[in-house]
Formats: structure tokens, C-alpha cells, sequence
């Protein structure tokens, strides 16, 4: 079976230049968890997550350390309201992962697109043509779907 038969082609994807408002309204609307980033002509740039807008703005601390008293004291810098407020007109290409992008073409097997789900622990990995324009999605509900009705139906 190869990526083709069961690729996601409508892809949900959100340009370089898109907000941060703008990706988690997109995620929460098509109830989804990360998207492939792209340019103007399609091309990939990067992937990002809901992960990475929750490590973006996580309360960050601070270790301030007494030396008369041999401890370490630490305190939460800001508060959730002010990283939101701070982070939500930001390009999401600001914090999407832009480097070792995993990808696969759409005449991979499956057997490969396990392969990279196990090890990288992945939830989607993007499909890509020989120009870098991204032609579909693969996620691992995709593969399980695919197991269920493909290969389990008929044993």
C-alpha cells in the first residue's frame, strides 16, 4: 500500500506569515493538533503543533539563588495572560519547528510511514511532491483507519 491510498489530500496547512490567533482558531475549528507550515506557493517550511504553542507559552521560571541561606528559590515570571497576549499576533513560523522537517512522497510505502511514526513519535508527517509543495497529510489515526478497514477486515 503506498502513502497515495491513504493520504489526507485536503490539507489543512496555515501560511508562514499567519498569526498564532490565527492557528489555534484553525486548529480548534477543524479540531486538530498541528498543521504544516507553508509559503505563498505552497512550498513546506515547517510543521507546528499544539505543543509548540503550549511550550511557547508556558510560564517560564526563575531560579534565583540566596547564598546566605544555601537555598534556591524559584518564581514563575509573568502569568499566562501577558505570554497569550505577547505571543498571539506573533508568525507562527516564529515558533514552528523549520529544521530536519521528516517528510514522505506520496510513493512511499506504509511500511516506511510506520517506520517513522514509531521512531519519532510523530502525529502527522506531510506529504510532499518533488518541488516541496505539500500534496497531503499523513496521521496516525490516518494509518489506524487504514489497518482497520484495510487489514483487519479481511483476516
Amino acid at each position: 500500500m503506498k502513502v497515495k491510498d491513504f493520504m489526507i489530500q485536503d490539507v489543512i496547512s496555515v501560511k508562514e506569515d499567519d498569526t498564532i490567533k490565527h492557528l489555534l482558531n484553525t486548529l480548534v475549528k477543524h479540531k486538530i493538533g498541528g498543521v504544516p507550515v507553508i509559503n505563498a506557493d505552497g512550498t513546506l517550511l515547517g510543521m507546528i503543533s499544539d505543543g509548540d504553542v503550549l511550550r511557547s507559552i508556558k510560564p517560564k521560571d526563575t531560579v534565583v539563588y540566596d547564598f546566605y541561606s544555601l537555598m534556591a528559590i524559584a518564581y514563575e515570571k509573568g502569568n499566562l495572560e501577558d505570554a497569550i497576549t505577547h505571543l498571539k499576533d506573533q508568525p507562527v513560523i516564529k515558533i514552528a519547528k523549520k529544521r530536519s522537517i521528516i517528510t514522505v512522497k506520496e510513493d512511499d510505502d506504509m511500511e516506511t510511514v510506520l517506520r517513522i511514526l514509531a521512531k519519532h513519535h510523530f502525529k502527522k508527517i506531510p506529504v510532499i511532491d518533488n518541488q516541496r509543495k505539500v500534496v497531503g497529510v499523513i496521521s496516525r489515526g490516518d494509518i489506524i483507519r487504514s489497518i482497520q478497514k484495510d487489514i483487519l477486515q479481511s483476516l
